[in-house]
């Protein structure tokens, strides 16, 4: 059974009830098969004796002006049904007024790279999530935190953060889930028309192509993966970039991340894929 409750008290009442480790996903609701893999790793992670906890909050500190915060999708019920089906014990689905009783004065400084990719894309943005992620942190407690490697850069900043403030939590990266023609699976897919949907799978595509020329470097990769978007004309790039894991610069040889961002129609996205660089 899953239980729903809305408020902090409400969550330390339902884990006190509980024994074991914690797992949490965050999630900010519309929830698809991306998030189900997402579940399933808590769960795989904690046990069946242990508690996976999905929150649900659409976070507006982290929307920045003319982004899609009114007009996110908001679908609480059919989200229910997602954690009921993926065997999930607790939702924590709190108003906005729960996670930010007073305007927020004290917020976290997510460092140089959160101005880097998609925080030079978007101002601020990270800054608003990793406070949020704080937050939820404090009111769930768990021991492991599960994110998903589609917002890499999410990822290895929630990373940072939990090592250089000492909060102690496990953060697992989970791999993307894609759909069967390799368009990473997202909630703002449902954005897409019919012909902004063909146009959008120019992204996995780029970067499968990139993948391919690993063997033969850094830039081998970006010139293949930047020909396949170029001749994608309902794709509008914001940026293409080949970093180290940790999302520094690329190295000759070894692993790499490649990563793309672009507007499709009125929708943005967001891949990333793992490159070896220089082959095995």
């Amino acid at each position: 059974m899953t239980l729903l409750v809305d408020t902090a008290a409400e969550l330390r009442a339902a884990l006190a009830q509980r024994a074991g480790r914690v797992a949490v996903v965050m999630t900010m609701g519309a929830l698809h098969d991306g998030h189900r893999s997402l579940m399933a790793a808590a769960r795989g992670l904690v046990g069946e004796a242990g508690t996976v906890v999905v929150t649900v909050f659409v976070n507006p500190l982290q929307f920045g002006p003319g982004e899609d915060f009114a007009r996110y999708p908001r679908t609480l019920d059919a989200d229910l049904e997602v954690c009921r089906g993926a065997g999930v014990d607790v939702v924590l689905a709190p108003a906005v007024e729960e996670v930010y009783p007073r305007p927020q004065q004290v917020t976290v400084d997510p460092g140089p790279l959160a101005a880097q990719l998609e925080g030079a894309v978007r101002p601020g943005h990270f800054g608003g999530v990793l406070t949020v992620v704080l937050k939820l942190l404090h009111l769930v407690g768990p021991d492991v935190a599960v994110f998903g490697e589609k917002d890499y850069q999410q990822l290895v900043l929630v990373r940072g953060m939990v090592a250089d403030l000492a909060v102690p939590v496990e953060v697992v990266g989970a791999p993307t889930v894609r759909e069967p023609d390799g368009l990473a699976r997202s909630s703002r897919n449902r954005y897409l028309s019919p012909g902004e949907r063909t146009s959008a799978l120019a992204l996995s595509r780029a970067l499968t192509a990139g993948v391919r020329m690993a063997a033969t470097g850094r830039e081998s990769v970006l010139t293949a993966a930047r020909a396949v978007l170029d001749a994608e004309p309902g794709v509008a790039l914001d940026y293409l970039e080949l970093r180290d894991p940790e999302l520094g610069p690329a190295p000759e040889r070894g692993p790499a991340r490649l990563l793309v961002a672009a507007r499709v129609g009125a929708t943005r996205l967001i891949d990333n894929v793992d490159v070896l660089l220089g082959g095995a």
